[in-house]
């Protein structure tokens, strides 16, 4: 389970304590990277760089999801 489809899976199953425990030690288990300080000269361009690359993962990840492989069956 990715790490969205277990804090999905908390938010909807609140009472889970087993879940909630789950959640925090995946977490834990990868803390948050700085990417900017905002005295970095050139936070702005840090900032934009990490969101271009979230969004062509993002954008690559539901690609490979949706792509099908079509092979003709000789049938028309």
């Amino acid at each position: 389970m990715s790490n969205t489809e277990l804090k999905q899976y908390f938010l909807r199953h609140r009472g889970d304590g087993a879940a909630f425990q789950a959640y925090l030690n995946r977490i834990n288990q990868h803390p948050l990277r700085i990417i900017a300080r905002l005295s970095d000269p050139d936070f702005d361009d840090k900032v934009q760089a990490v969101i271009r690359q979230k969004l062509e993962a993002a954008s690559n990840s539901r690609s490979q999801e949706y792509s099908t492989v079509w092979e003709p069956n000789g049938q028309e």
